[in-house]
């Protein structure tokens, strides 16, 4: 037995181990600087989103006294919306327009413009089919001097937001630097302020010329009834279609060429089915082009095979013993399934059709294709089936609108329908996160 003293010790770091440690602290270095690239990355992300989506939910507004004659409004006097509404916008704007006069005269405030029409530039293309349609919904406002709550023009709005500059409007035709001296003495007056506008979440979209006016709350009833269309259609079959393929489909070339193909379905990109979509649900089916309905159909072809992919996933996750006892105690093969295997992998079926509806709810390709671009929905749908088949648009379809128009405005719309589809998205997978922990079982 040899009393030799080992030369070196478990304690001593050979050169081998220093370089093993020191290329292992560099790979946790990586990783580490891998992440917080990556939060940095989306921290730069969402505070882009936020300072430009959030003065979209702000607008600035006038506050102005309008004198509604009789002689003017409601010749007959018989208070009849049908016979009053022959008066058209063009009869109620030279009466906004000399409110606002009128309204700088007795507040003091200097006008340098002699025709009205210069100064109702002040205000929005809309404002008097805003007081029309208040005096048709309420006809007897008329013979009384009512104050409204009008929209500025979007340049106005700019101006109180930072967008726009006494500078910026040198050529522009639509407003000058006058107009922005008056709106700074209403807003010291009190009688013009920026506040929140409820109508940008609740209100239709409008046209060009009118951006302070557009909202995106008929488009978010059209993403709803078309995620309906979705729920309805792709949770049934992408189930039904997963428990044959996994319970019940004999193994053979066939079934492994749905698998494939399930797969390959998976990866093909959204615009594909768009003209898919195009071809088959307008061309040949002859469904209501725009609809949400057919919205929905096009996005139902691309939720399948996620739904498909992430169910069978969780019918695998189930342990083979569950069935056997259930086969064991007598039950039938469709019993073992319904009875104890497919409420066992409940949780990540929730979870794959809920993050599959969150990526139907996101996508704007396939609406091109269909046209949910191409018709500006004026009002909400007046029931069930109307919101089916009625043209309409779509949350992500009508961002893509706002974002290709020439106004800044609409730029700024943009940005703010961006930060409502992320509310919608984040709750989504909140709900796929809480279902998944609530169900979930650990075996």
């Amino acid at each position: 037995m040899s009393d030799a003293t080992p030369k070196t010790s478990l304690f001593d770091e050979t050169k081998r181990t220093k370089r093993r440690n020191a290329s292992e602290a560099r790979f946790k270095a990586y990783g580490i600087g891998a992440i917080v690239l990556g939060l940095t990355f989306l921290v730069v992300l969402l505070t882009t989103i936020i300072g430009n989506g959030l003065p979209a939910f702000k607008q600035t507004f006038v506050t102005v006294p309008i004198e509604l004659p009789e002689a003017k409004l409601d010749k007959s006097g018989v208070r009849d919306p049908d016979v009053m509404a022959k008066v058209t916008t063009f009869g109620y704007k030279p009466l906004v327009e000399a409110a606002l006069a009128a309204t700088l005269e007795d507040q003091g405030i200097d006008n340098p413009y002699k025709k009205a029409k210069d100064l109702g530039k002040l205000l929005s293309t809309s404002a008097p089919a805003q007081v029309r349609d208040a005096v048709l919904s309420n006809p007897d406002l008329i013979g009384q001097t009512v104050e409204f709550r009008l929209l500025t023009s979007s340049r106005v709005d700019g101006y109180f937001k930072g967008r726009v500059s006494a500078d910026s409007l040198a050529r522009d035709k639509n407003l000058d630097a006058a107009h922005l001296v008056i709106a700074d003495q209403l807003v010291a007056k009190g009688l013009m302020a920026t506040t929140f506008n409820a109508d940008f979440i609740l209100g239709a979209d409008a046209s060009e010329s009118r951006p302070e006016q557009a909202g995106i709350g008929v488009s978010m009833v059209g993403s709803l009834f078309m995620m309906l269309v979705v729920l309805a259609l792709a949770l049934p079959i992408g189930v039904a279609t997963s428990i044959y393929l996994e319970e019940f489909a004999p193994q053979n070339r066939f079934t492994d060429l749905i698998e494939v193909n399930i797969s390959n379905l998976a990866a093909v990109p959204s615009i594909v089915f768009g003209i898919l979509g195009l071809a088959v649900f307008i061309q040949f089916a002859h469904l209501p082009q725009s609809a949400p309905l057919v919205g929905g159909l096009v996005l139902t072809l691309m939720t399948l095979p996620t739904i498909i992919i992430s169910t069978r996933a969780s019918l695998k996750s189930v342990p083979p013993s569950i069935r056997d006892a259930a086969l064991g105690v007598g039950a039938s093969k469709m019993q073992s399934v319904v009875h104890h295997v497919l409420p066992l992998a409940m949780p990540g079926i929730l979870t794959g059709t809920i993050i599959g509806l969150a990526q139907a709810l996101g996508e704007t390709a396939p609406l091109l294709l269909i046209g949910m671009v191409g018709y500006i929905a004026s009002n909400m749908p007046d029931g069930i089936a109307s919101g089916f088949f009625d043209p309409n648009s779509a949350m992500p379809a009508q961002i893509y609108e706002w974002a290709k128009r020439a106004d800044p405005a609409y730029y700024e719309r943009a940005w703010g329908g961006i930060i409502i589809l992320l509310v919608f998205l984040m709750t989504m997978n909140i709900i796929a996160v809480i279902l998944r922990r609530r169900f979930e079982r650990r075996w």
